[in-house]
């Protein structure tokens, strides 16, 4: 499947006329300075378990928040013993997007952090969440979504997924509106998700050609400022509408991506390699053992014993010998030579490391 799909590529690149170089948008390269989300976070409990919450000896903040939220409705337990397997304590996490405003509603996942054995069926009651100032942004409640699944018996427990662990889609409710002006904004910083000269540069070209005047400066790899004094749009928003939508060729560095766990290797177009000698072959060692018992004679004195009986051996494969791989100046070139090796996706991985190794690899080398 991998010879397959690098056949493919090579056959894609030596294609006469075709271009494999793609337009991204600047939407999908950039981040706009203030439109991000906040994080959020919230402590809560879940009622209405079927018998499998938290064990409030082994979790004793669970009472405590059940305490406190019954004394807020109106009920007095003080002094009483709660012994409920129907309730457990939780987090609640959720992100706020940018520009929401009160009213609106955003997903919330929710995780328990005692000994609760599953969330199916159960309810979140009424938890605030808190961003990184201290301040109450939203209100969640509602039905968890558990996801997974969980059966036990007298002598049996099988568990499929994370039953601790669910989601409350549209579960929190905006209360408080994060304090920014997009309209007040005199300068637009775009942050690239991967800096890179060239990129940035390629960026500032394409805004500064659409605007018809030096709008856009590039700062560093990283950050594009534009002045929207010199764009001529209506309004930051309008200008932010012009821009995301410009089609940038994105740069970036060579690399090449392998999953050992899968054999799975991904080549990016500017890899190359320079002109390499390659042995390859395998190694294997074999040891057996197989005793032997030894039983005296029918109605002799004697004890049984257990001859030792070993077995060693080492194969070595013939391997390709030592080939030679010619220094590629494009994709094609080099997954020909590589292929012509004739080794598996996984002796190709060791052959890539080695070739990194002397040098001759010019690519960022990541294993993941």
């Amino acid at each position: 499947m991998i010879r397959l799909c690098l056949a493919l590529i090579c056959f894609v690149a030596a294609m006469p006329g075709v271009s494999l170089a793609q337009t991204v948008r600047i939407k999908d390269l950039v981040e706009v300075e203030g439109v991000r989300a906040n994080d959020l976070v919230g402590y809560g409990l879940v009622v209405g378990l079927n018998g499998t919450g938290d064990g409030l000896r082994n979790a004793p903040f669970t009472e405590e928040i059940m305490t406190n939220i019954l004394e807020r409705l109106g009920v007095n337990v003080t002094g009483e013993q709660f012994r409920p397997r129907n309730v457990a304590a939780v987090f609640v996490t959720g992100r706020l997007p940018p520009f929401a405003r009160a009213g609106s509603q955003i997903d919330v996942t929710v995780s328990a952090i005692g000994d609760a054995k599953s969330l199916l069926g159960g309810t979140l009651v009424m938890t605030p969440l808190n961003a990184a100032d201290g301040q109450i942004y939203a209100v969640a409640q509602g039905t968890v979504i558990a996801g997974g699944v969980e059966a036990e018996g007298d002598a049996a427990r099988v568990v499929q997924g994370v039953p601790t662990a669910g989601v409350i889609p549209a579960g929190a409710r905006v209360e408080r509106e994060v304090d920014f002006d997009f309209t007040q904004m005199s300068t637009l910083r775009l942050a690239l998700r991967e800096p890179d000269f060239t990129t940035a540069a390629r960026i500032e070209t394409a805004i500064n050609r659409t605007m018809g005047r030096s709008a856009a400066l590039m700062q560093d790899a990283g950050t594009v400022v534009v002045d929207l004094s010199r764009t001529g749009a209506a309004s930051p928003a309008r200008a932010v509408v012009e821009i995301e939508n410009l089609g940038v060729e994105p740069e970036r560095r060579a690399r090449v991506v392998v999953d050992q766990r899968s054999g799975t290797i991904v080549m990016g177009d500017d890899v190359r390699i320079s002109r390499v000698a390659v042995s390859q072959g395998n190694l294997t060692l074999r040891i057996e053992e197989s005793p032997i018992a030894v039983q005296p004679n029918p109605f002799s004195e004697g004890e049984t014993i257990v001859l030792p009986r070993s077995g060693a051996a080492i194969d070595e494969e013939p391997g390709i010998g030592l080939a030679e791989v010619p220094g590629g100046t494009t994709l094609s070139e080099v997954i020909g030579g590589l292929n012509a090796l004739g080794v598996s996706p996984r002796d190709m991985i060791d052959i890539l490391k080695s070739i990194k190794a002397a040098g001759a690899l010019h690519a960022e080398f990541l294993v993941m």
